[in-house]
């Protein structure tokens, strides 16, 4: 095999997706081939490999470098209360409608490293809902998974993310939910003993609960249509009967095969799950 113009060709990317699931158990063949293959040669020229080979070869052996390869063709892109309107029509509508129930499951699938997590339990604190609810935060990737566990972010984000929060119907003082430790924001202890930091392969794994709002916002775009499926249908055998379930801007239901069964909410990528 031979590189093309120095970088990774379309079967030596075939070749590593095949050695990640058979070495590993990680299954990345229903991932978009465009865009899994440019982050594995954005990873191949930023760490300078010398051949394929070596490249190959280190992803195979090397158990640190394997997390750095999962982490970097992992999409790990959010923010707090991205998309305000869309967290405002969950304040608004979706979550008082849960607070019915005498415990709330909530699953956030695909949640890199945390930060829509934290935004759906302090809408929970703020409708006096967290004590009865558990959020499961799961992704692929263990290493955004610790960092959402330590629950500490960039204090430089937290101007953003207060403005979010604001367009999205917040109304206290945004920093009374972290204090302020050098560079880093620390969000408080009673939003985090919510939340369970587990890893979990859409692919691979199966349902591990039943939930009344399953989230997935951003992720099946990078997906191929048969996986997209797949993963649909994971998400409506995990939902109760008249759960929510979200995904992202440019994501829907209408090619499942079940959206049928769905009533969606108003513009937003929000369904709920008829009884």
């Amino acid at each position: 095999m031979t590189l093309e113009g120095g970088l990774i060709n379309e079967e030596q990317v075939e070749v590593l997706l095949s050695d990640l699931l058979e070495r590993y158990g990680y299954d990345f063949t229903g991932y978009s081939r465009a865009s899994i293959k440019r982050r594995i040669v954005r990873l191949y020229t930023l760490d300078r490999a010398l051949s394929f080979s070596e490249f190959r070869y280190r992803i195979n052996h090397d158990e640190a470098y394997f997390r750095r390869f999962v982490e970097q063709i992992t999409v790990n892109v959010t923010e707090m209360f991205r998309d305000p309107d869309f967290f405002r029509r969950l304040r608004e509508e979706v979550l008082p409608r849960l607070g019915t129930y005498p415990f709330i499951r909530i699953w956030l699938a695909g949640c890199s490293t945390g930060e829509e997590a934290y935004s759906i339990a302090i809408l929970l604190k703020e409708l006096n809902l967290l004590h009865k609810s558990l959020i499961y935060a799961t992704d692929i990737n263990p290493t955004v998974l610790e960092r959402g566990e330590q629950g500490m972010f960039s204090l430089g984000y937290m101007r953003q993310y207060s403005e979010n929060y604001i367009l999205s119907g917040g109304t206290k003082d945004f920093s009374s939910y972290y204090t302020a430790n050098y560079s880093l924001a620390k969000f408080d202890d009673e939003l985090r003993r919510k939340l369970i930091f587990s890893t979990h392969n859409l692919v691979s794994d199966h349902s591990f609960n039943e939930f009344q709002l399953i989230m997935c916002r951003n992720v099946l775009i990078y997906f191929d249509r048969e996986l997209q499926q797949k993963v649909l249908q994971l998400f409506d055998d995990s939902l109760e009967e008249l759960g929510y379930l979200a995904l992202g801007t440019k994501e829907t239901i209408s090619y499942a095969g079940f959206n049928n069964k769905y009533k969606r909410l108003g513009s937003e990528k929000i369904w709920r799950k008829l009884g």
